[in-house]
This record gives structure tokens, C-alpha cells and sequence, in this order.
């Protein structure tokens, strides 16, 4: 599940009546600022690094200078800042937030879960600490647990979209797609613009057997995002089951090409060679996810498929 990510920067208050060693690294925090709304995290970082130069201990420049991190997709960078950052503001509930964030997309799923811990005992009434423990419950394969935390954080703000659209794909891995259609119909009502919505939606519609209407579903997300790979690997499988294989496997490979870490375009592509009886390319595929993701659906299946050719 692709889940949006919250980020602020922190700002300050500034008196610059007299040139204080606080008014100068508060200057600094907010060039550094001006240059991320420029997205230029490079130069955000000089000024940060200024700040800091002026106070060790200037936990909103580490914060910021993780978020800069972040944006040239440095994680490891974005996490060391936030944990200085929460070193020197140990009660620093947004860099928790976005240090867990960053443990998820790292794979450190425990410290993630440890980061939510802190929020949920510290800051509880924020719909943030309960989507963060979602998010980690659902990496931990915890669906039910994850759904409270996300059912908790949308009743925090019942306005969110993508919180319905949690819950919803919680309810989807739990085979319930009669609830789960009725949370999206809820989120289309509050975001008639979320792909990630109509995606989900396609994706029950596939499961149940309805092709047609799955394919209708995933173009719609399409035209509301054309960047995700995801999106392209899904409507080329559900050509494939609509009898257009040749357009199916341009579909896949093209969602390959955005995005080479996907096993489930591999899945795909093995079941398109497995239509084509093409027994040899078909197992290529289909052997190495059986040993490596054992659980994905449809792979033991068309595997059996491609054996028996």
C-alpha cells in the first residue's frame, strides 16, 4: 500500500531588533526554509549547518535538515538528523513521526514501531500516532490491529481520504470487500480526486472475478495519476484476463520500466507466458517468486499452470 507522507518543516519566531546569536541562527533556519520551498534541499542544508554551526543543540535545524535529507531520498542521513534532533528535544513528537515514517521505508519496521509507541503514550489525541502505528501493524502483516489504528486516527479526523483508503485496503487484505467498498465509496465522497481509491477499488473488482469493471476502475486512477507504476502493472493484468495479452504485456512492461522493484509485474508477466504456453519463459519467472514471496496470490496457481504444459 502506497501511503502519503506528512512532512512540515519547523519555523520560528523571530525578533531581529538586535543580532542575537538566536536571531542568527533563526535567520539561518529560515533561508534554509525559503530554499526548500524553492526545492533546493542542497542549499537548504548550508543554511541548516549554519544554524546548527551557531547552536549544537538547534533541534528544529536537525528536524529541517532531515526533511532536506529526505527529498534527495537519503534516509539514513534523514534519520541520523532526527534522532539528533530528538536527542536535544527529547519530547520532539514530529521528528518521532517522521523518524518512523523513515524506519518503515528503511525496512526497520521494529524501530518504527518504536517510534509509534512513544507517540501513542505522548500523543495520543493526534490522528498521526495512530496512522504511524497502522502503517507499521500492516509492514508486520497485523491486519486486523492495523485497521483499529487506522478506524482511530480517521475518527481523530474523519475528513482524510487516505485514512478511509487505509482502513479499506486493511479490509481488502482481510477478504471483507463488501466493507471495503463501502469505506471507499465514503473516502470518494470526502476525495473524488484520490487514485489510490479508485486503484484499491480495482483491485476487489479483479478478485471478484469482475474484469470489466476493474479495468473501468484503474483507468480512473490513471487519469488522476499517470506516475505510478503500480497503476500500469494492474490494468495490464486485467487486459490479460480480458483476453488482450499483447496490450497487457506492454502495460506491465512499461510499469517494469518505472519501476524495476516490483514482484508483482514479474507475477504478471509470468502469467501472460504461462497464456502464451510458453513453458520455459513461464517458469523463469513463476519458480523464483514461488521461493521468494510464497504467499503473493495467483503465483502457486499459474505455477501449477506452467508446470502442467
Amino acid at each position: 500500500m502506497k501511503s502519503k507522507i506528512v512532512i512540515g518543516i519547523a519555523l520560528c519566531g523571530l525578533l531581529i531588533s538586535c543580532d542575537t546569536e538566536e536571531n542568527k541562527k533563526g535567520r539561518f533556519l529560515l533561508k534554509g526554509n525559503e530554499k526548500l520551498d524553492e526545492n533546493d534541499p542542497k542549499g537548504a542544508m548550508e543554511f541548516y549547518a549554519e544554524a546548527i554551526e551557531i547552536d549544537s543543540t538547534y533541534a528544529d535545524a536537525y528536524y529541517n535538515k532531515a526533511v532536506a535529507h529526505l527529498q534527495l531520498n537519503q534516509l539514513q542521513e534523514s534519520i541520523a538528523d532526527l534522532t539528533l534532533a530528538i536527542t536535544y528535544k527529547p519530547a520532539y513528537r514530529d521528528a518521532y513521526f517522521q523518524r518512523g515514517l523513515n524506519y518503515l521505508d528503511n525496512g526497520e519496521f521494529y524501530k518504527a514501531r518504536e517510534d509509534a509507541a512513544f507517540l501513542l503514550n505522548n500523543d495520543g489525541d493526534n490522528w498521526k500516532s495512530h496512522f504511524l502505528n497502522g502503517l507499521v501493524l500492516e509492514k508486520l502483516k497485523e491486519y486486523s490491529a492495523a485497521l483499529d489504528s487506522f478506524k482511530k486516527a480517521s475518527d481523530l479526523n474523519p475528513d482524510n481520504s487516505d485514512l478511509q483508503v487505509n482502513q479499506a485496503t486493511m479490509l481488502y487484505y482481510l477478504k471483507d470487500f463488501d466493507s471495503a467498498l463501502e469505506i471507499l465509496e465514503k473516502a470518494e465522497l470526502n476525495n473524488p480526486m484520490e487514485a489510490n481509491l479508485f486503484n484499491l477499488r480495482s483491485m476487489i473488482y479483479f478478485d471478484q472475478d469482475q474484469y470489466k469493471k476493474a479495468l473501468e476502475e484503474v483507468e480512473k486512477a490513471i487519469t488522476l495519476n499517470n506516475g505510478q507504476a503500480y497503476f500500469y502493472n494492474n490494468k495490464g493484468l486485467y487486459l490479460l484476463f480480458l483476453g488482450d495479452t499483447e496490450q497487457g504485456l506492454e502495460l506491465i512492461n512499461q510499469s517494469i520500466r518505472m519501476d524495476s522493484n516490483n514482484p508483482y509485474a514479474l507475477r504478471n508477466k509470468g502469467i501472460y507466458y504461462v497464456m502464451q504456453g510458453e513453458k520455459t519463459t513461464a517458469l523463469q519467472y513463476l519458480e523464483e517468486l514461488n521461493n521468494n514471496y510464497p504467499e503473493m496470490e495467483l503465483v502457486t496457481e499459474y505455477l501449477e499452470k506452467a508446470q502442467a504444459l
